[in-house]
């Protein structure tokens, strides 16, 4: 079979998920949504992870709260409504904010707390809107907690104004976008697309919640994140908007694509894109000479593998494996044919992707294929540096600025750093283990 000939390969194993707790996504959402506040709702253990994941002490005062549940809340011996009514009632007098989510979490599943009934009533009774979203660790990556925040809000949303509700009618020529992006990136995209001709007309979540744009039938929408599947099934079941179906945002070639298409539904002609995205890839020359012909294997942890193995694709790179703890073929359609046709450009084998893959069987792999890189999650790096494998922790891909055209260097600037440390190891000649370090 040639190169040009083959097909896209999917294959799943039944490997354990090893990701963080969905409930991390609490890190980013608190800091967006800025007059928004997050109560987690669960064990001590939920408020462990937290405490260290977020990195934030409680003399911070940030805006979000553990509530935690004790024995008498799991035998049923204690009122819920009662107490969640007590800590809401104390976060609306000392924060004052225009939502409250509950966070839930593996114990709230398992002893069948009704948070949608309970939070239905209560915010009657408090007057601050309430958001339940079930982020706990049945999902299949951490990433999925921001995609059920999302949902649920978009759920949740309601038109606030009734005389405006009547007065609303399906709009075709309106754009939302979703997906936490910082500021900056978002301001980035919101320009692109200005340039193009198109407005943009809110993003999901907004910077307040006050702010929401309207959800209107046959508005169109689209993701800029490849694991707000969710989210985006919600908005055209519940909303009846109308999803554009693009390559995201990731690297050059994803941007021009996912600002062609989304001009392409409004009926403009792109101007300039691709004399756009010539400029950024010469700006990336130093990166790309680096890692040209170097070869990555990616174990799966964020949901942002496929995306990301395009684009390292067509910097030069060859990958050998894309391992995805869930894979939503519809949701990633755009980017899984954009995978093949940058495969089919370059010339070189479509990589293997495997869902839900077993750990085990990709390290023996990886023993195998002694790849330059490994991308991996944050409890398996140790073990493979110690066995002399390159190293980059995935959920740094998720902290960083990686969307539009010029954050396309600091995605390489992750992935060369590895490359780069062991280039001046071997001119020093030392080794990663050495004592003179």
């Amino acid at each position: 079979m040639t190169k040009k000939n083959q097909q896209l390969s999917i294959k799943c194993e039944t490997g354990n998920y090893h990701t963080f707790c969905p409930i991390s996504c609490v890190a980013w959402l608190y800091q967006k949504i800025e007059d928004s506040f997050f109560l987690v709702i669960g064990t001590k253990t939920c408020g462990y992870f937290l405490q260290n994941a977020l990195g934030v002490m409680i003399f911070a005062e940030p805006r979000y709260a553990m509530a935690e549940l004790e024995e008498g809340d799991i035998s049923a011996q204690l009122n819920d409504y009662q107490e969640l009514k007590r800590l809401c009632l104390q976060i609306k007098k000392d924060r004052r904010p225009s939502v409250i989510f509950w966070i839930g979490t593996c114990t709230t599943e398992i002893i069948k707390m009704d948070l949608e009934g309970i939070a239905q009533k209560l915010e009657n009774e408090i007057q601050v809107p309430l958001v339940v979203a079930r982020a706990n660790g049945l999902d299949y990556a951490f990433t999925q907690g921001e995609d059920t925040v999302l949902a649920s809000l978009v759920q949740k949303y309601k038109v606030k104004n009734l005389n405006l509700k009547k007065q609303l009618k399906p709009q075709e020529n309106k754009l939302i976008l979703f997906g936490s992006l910082p500021n900056s990136v978002v301001n980035q995209l919101d320009l692109e697309l200005k340039n193009q001709g198109v407005n943009v007309t809110g993003w999901i979540p907004a910077k307040h919640y006050t702010e929401l744009p309207e959800l209107v039938e046959k508005t169109f929408v689209c993701g800029v994140n490849p694991y707000l599947s969710r989210t985006a099934t919600t908005l055209m079941r519940r909303r009846k908007c109308t999803l554009i179906s693009a390559p995201f945002p990731i690297g050059p070639d994803g941007t021009r694509l996912w600002i062609e298409k989304i001009c392409s539904v409004f009926n403009i002609q792109p101007q300039g894109l691709e004399k756009r995205e010539t400029e950024i890839w010469k700006s990336l020359e130093e990166y790309t000479n680096l890692i040209y012909g170097k070869s990555v294997f990616f174990m799966g942890d964020n949901l942002l593998e496929i995306s990301l193995a395009r684009f390292l694709i067509k910097c030069g790179m060859i990958v050998y494996e894309i391992g995805i703890p869930y894979l939503d073929n519809r949701y990633q359609n755009a980017e899984l044919l954009l995978l093949e046709q940058t495969c089919y450009e370059k010339n070189i084998m479509i990589p293997q992707i495997v869902e839900k893959p077993d750990n085990y069987n990709q390290i023996e792999r990886i023993r195998a294929l002694k790849p330059d890189l490994v991308i991996t999650g944050m409890a398996h790096a140790n073990p493979l540096e110690a066995r002399g494998i390159s190293t980059k922790w995935s959920v740094e891909f998720t902290f960083a600025q990686i969307h539009g055209f010029s954050n396309a260097k600091d995605i390489l600037e992750l992935i060369t750093r590895p490359l780069r440390r062991n280039k001046e190891f071997e001119v020093r000649g030392w080794n990663q283990f050495s004592t003179k370090l």
